[in-house]
């Protein structure tokens, strides 16, 4: 990231890509009689560089300086069947495939469809947001950003060797698997998904999603590594206007064979997951809260052992007020807490806990012009730097 051109490194962001969620005043541009539906996203942010890697996410791109080019595309097949891609490139980079999957909805009149590919997340609720004017802040939640110390293809050797790499996810280096540093995982990659099948049945009252696929929240795949699959689901209860409340699980292997053979054919490598989510919207007021639970299985190889899985717990609350027409104040409180682990030194965290306050305004130009002024500050007890806050600004036009 220090390699940037000088727009880059003066904080300017340019993003098209397409919500995964349509946005509420999108008009996206429909050709061949509704066959083909084509949306896109412009995004120009502007933030100071951030020193203390708080926003760098699994490409090891800051979230709030992140260059970002892309389309999207529907294709329809009659009735039952639709086509979905997405392409991304982000900071004019190699472009990725961030979406790609075949929607089978086999009745007319039942809310039931089946997706295969690289396809939507069924866990939690800011994944399932869209962009931009979904999002009223320009930060993402801890739990699905932030870069803990563990990977997927390389494990400490004992419990001091993971409480050495504390607070250091960003770049993080093991003796079992690949002995190169590269950055940890977060409790759920926001900006990938991952490949399988995906069940949907019902809408209202109750929505129920379940899905198997090759990687696990933390780490979404396009190829598997481990021979494994994650099951996951989501249930979604909407029990009067305006209030949605959501309950998500996910289990499944994340350290590659690799790192299994390595730490002697390790059998309980997984990652399980819960989550809580909860919004209510009223009058001018829209509120969130979601909680997220994480534990992974690490083996090592000697003492100090690690007994039972390291556990992280990730908790954000957001609210947004809307002041007058095309104008809104937001607000979000995030913290991300982990277990703790006996050490040669004595009982300490296992990974740095972390404090995130981000809040600021947004104002509508026109009906597909966003933009958004916040103030995001971190802190976290660990690493080189503890604490830094960043002033952004953030020009959305989507269509």
């Amino acid at each position: 990231m220090k390699s940037m051109s000088r727009r880059v490194r003066f904080g300017l962001v340019m993003t098209l890509a397409l919500p995964a969620a349509p946005a509420p005043a999108a008009d996206p541009i429909v050709l061949f009689g509704g066959r083909v539906t084509l949306g896109g996203e412009v995004n120009l942010t502007f933030a100071p560089e951030d020193d203390g890697y708080f926003n760098y996410d699994g490409y090891r791109n800051n979230t709030l300086r992140r260059a970002r080019l892309g389309v999207a595309a529907g294709l329809r097949a009659g009735d039952h069947l639709a086509l979905v891609t997405q392409v991304l490139s982000d900071n004019l980079g190699t472009p990725r495939i961030y979406a790609l999957y075949l929607r089978a909805h086999p009745w007319k009149e039942r809310s039931f469809d089946i997706q295969v590919g690289r396809i939507p997340p069924v866990f939690g609720a800011f994944p399932r947001e869209g962009y931009g004017p979904d999002r009223p802040l320009v930060g993402y939640p801890l739990a699905y950003q932030y870069l803990t110390s563990l990977r997927p293809d390389a494990a400490p050797a004992s419990a001091d060797g993971l409480l050495a790499m504390r607070g250091r996810g960003w770049l993080t280096q093991y003796p079992i698997g690949s002995p190169a540093p590269a950055n940890g995982l977060p409790l759920v990659d926001a900006d990938r998904w991952d490949t399988g099948f995906q069940v949907r049945v019902g809408s209202e009252p109750l929505e129920a999603s379940a899905a198997v696929t090759q990687g696990t929240l933390s780490d979404p795949r396009f190829s598997d590594n481990n021979d494994g699959k994650q099951l996951s689901g989501r249930l979604a209860w909407r029990p009067l206007i305006g209030l949605v409340v959501g309950v998500s699980g996910a289990r499944g292997p994340y350290l590659s064979k690799v790192v299994q053979q390595a730490a002697g054919g390790a059998s309980g490598s997984s990652q399980t997951a819960w989550g809580l989510d909860l919004e209510y919207s009223r009058d001018y007021w829209l509120f969130r809260v979601e909680a997220v639970g994480s534990a992974w299985d690490v083996p090592v190889l000697r003492p100090p052992l690690l007994h039972g899985p390291v556990r992280a717990l990730g908790l954000d609350g957001e609210a947004r007020y809307k002041i007058a027409p095309g104008l809104y104040v937001a607000a979000r409180l995030d913290h991300l807490g982990f277990s703790t682990v006996e050490g040669s030194a004595g009982p300490r965290s296992w990974d740095a806990p972390v404090w995130r306050v981000e809040g600021g305004l947004g104002y509508s130009v026109r009906r597909d012009l966003l933009f958004k002024l916040v103030y995001q500050h971190n802190w976290k007890d660990g690493g080189p730097l503890r604490s830094q806050g960043f002033l952004a600004a953030q020009l959305l036009f989507w269509l």
